[in-house]
């Protein structure tokens, strides 16, 4: 089933063979959801309020809310990102203690991520 979402998003083999282990609990953040949304909104991706919840279903995704303690993760947090959406995901990330796929080479300059690529 993942093959029906990634479209043209290259996935290295490592990282597409975790998503379809079925020992992976995949996990996505609200944050994630957000930039989804707001670059359909832009014209640039065609997944709209019901393919996003269908993708979810399908993919059996848990929602990871953005909340205070990943807020509070911010604070220090060095500027290698400007991008708001990857710094809370980063911080996300580090608070929560799980790994971030990524294959933005920003990420590993984070100390205590796990990035995935």
């Amino acid at each position: 089933m993942v093959h029906a979402y990634i479209g043209d998003v290259p996935l290295s083999r490592k990282v597409y063979a975790l998503l379809s282990s079925p020992e992976t609990l995949p996990l996505i953040s609200a944050i994630s959801m957000m930039e989804i949304a707001m670059k359909h909104d832009a014209g640039k991706l065609k997944m709209g309020a019901a393919e996003a919840r269908q993708a979810i279903r399908d993919l059996g995704l848990q929602v990871i809310p953005f909340d205070s303690d990943h807020a509070l993760r911010l604070y220090g947090l060095p500027r290698h990102h400007r991008d708001p959406f990857d710094r809370m995901l980063i911080a996300t990330a580090l608070a929560e203690d799980i790994p971030l796929i990524g294959s933005d080479r920003q990420f590993k300059r984070y100390k205590g991520l796990k990035v995935i690529s």
